[in-house]
């Protein structure tokens, strides 16, 4: 029996647009604190190894910081770590892991997949990487890995590799799609005991055998993850297999479609937004709907404000919204307007009722002219 934690696509490295410096920094160092979790867990659970399918920076261009600060999060794991490339970071001539300071920088307990060749771990457990050389392979990796080989002749043999498996993305046009009924034939055959996958961030159990997963991302990454910020950890040998999932992660993304035609529906969504937890490591995202007025329209804008103050970051989509402002007579009836000012508010008006770009300028001039009053008074 052999237990090691199977993780991948930490993506050390990645920036997300919609976050402030701050957010951006706390969600940084939460995927280096993944990494020291993982340690964590290895001492508690007794696991021997740890392998990394894939991706393991954003890219090979990540600068020599976050090379180093991934370097020193690898040391405070206690056991060996296995680096496979994936399609983020290929062992290329570019590669981060020949830059001057991975070598450098790189932990006694850090090895590199480089190649295909069968790696002994210790009598009876042998690692076969699949590592990305390219962004485009032109064959399926994980074959061409597991076909020269034959039945080991004792104890378990753990294939390491990235990408989508077929009957999860089916795509005739890409030569690389991992071939689950290759991968079972070969676990059938006991050539092959466990296919540890990269590449897709969410916990995923693939085919019927229990021997062919992804882990998911340590660290959430985006909207539409299923059960991220997990790592597995696996207990193995040629007659069984267990597999626990562990949480790692400390972000989290939401996403909610919003309905809202009035006051009433206002209150709601600030409730909303006040109910959700950890709210420093929730990247939200809204979908809304419904016609407002201006002034509605005003007390969404600054619900939003004060929401983007405390979350760590507060979007709205812009492809799945389809909220309507209307200009209502009843917005502009109290701010005592008159002359210059009074045409000006009415000629807005007129321009808002319209449609495109210039309507929207109009629809924005008048909310911010609602707001400021609100303010004022």
């Amino acid at each position: 029996m052999v237990r090691f934690i199977h993780t991948g696509d930490w993506q050390l490295g990645m920036t997300r647009h919609y976050l402030a410096t701050e957010s951006q920094a706390l969600y940084t160092e939460a995927r280096f604190e993944a990494l020291r979790a993982i340690g964590r867990i290895a001492r508690e659970r007794h696991c021997e190894f740890v392998v990394c399918c894939g991706d393991v920076f954003e890219f090979n261009e990540v600068d020599a910081r976050t090379v180093a600060r991934a370097c020193d999060a690898l040391a405070t794991i206690s056991v060996p770590v296995w680096l496979l490339p994936g399609n983020h970071d290929p062992l290329n001539s570019a590669a981060v892991f020949r830059s001057r300071t991975f070598l450098a920088r790189k932990p006694d307990n850090v090895r590199v997949i480089e190649d295909e060749t069968p790696i002994a771990l210790k009598p009876g457990v042998e690692l076969v990487g699949a590592p990305w050389t390219s962004k485009r392979p032109l064959v399926d990796l994980v074959a061409r890995a597991l076909a020269p080989l034959g039945a080991p002749q004792a104890g378990v043999r753990i294939a390491v590799a990235h990408g989508c498996v077929d009957t999860l993305s089916p795509d005739g046009d890409n030569p690389a799609q991992i071939s689950l009924a290759a991968a079972e034939s070969a676990i059938a055959a006991g050539k092959l005991h466990y296919l540890a996958l990269g590449d897709r961030h969410s916990l995923t159990d693939v085919g019927a055998s229990g021997r062919v997963r992804y882990a998911g991302t340590p660290e959430a990454t985006d909207y539409g993850e299923r059960a991220p910020g997990h790592v597995l950890v696996v207990e193995l040998d040629a007659h069984d297999v267990k597999v626990e999932a562990v949480r790692t992660g400390t972000w989290h993304f939401r996403r909610e479609k919003v309905q809202l035609t009035g006051a009433a529906d206002l209150a709601l969504l600030r409730e909303l937004l006040a109910g959700f937890e950890d709210k420093g490591r929730c990247i939200a995202k809204l979908d809304l709907e419904g016609t407002l007025t201006l002034s509605q329209k005003a007390d969404l804008d600054g619900i939003l404000e004060l929401a983007r103050l405390t979350l760590g970051a507060l979007e709205v989509s812009e492809s799945g919204s389809d909220l309507k402002v209307v200009p209502d007579a009843v917005d502009f009836a109290g701010l005592g307007l008159s002359g210059f000012a009074e045409r000006a508010v009415e000629r807005l008006r007129e321009q808002a009722s319209g449609t495109g770009p210039d309507a929207l300028t109009a629809r924005d001039a008048l909310g911010l002219l609602l707001r400021l009053t609100k303010e004022a008074s």
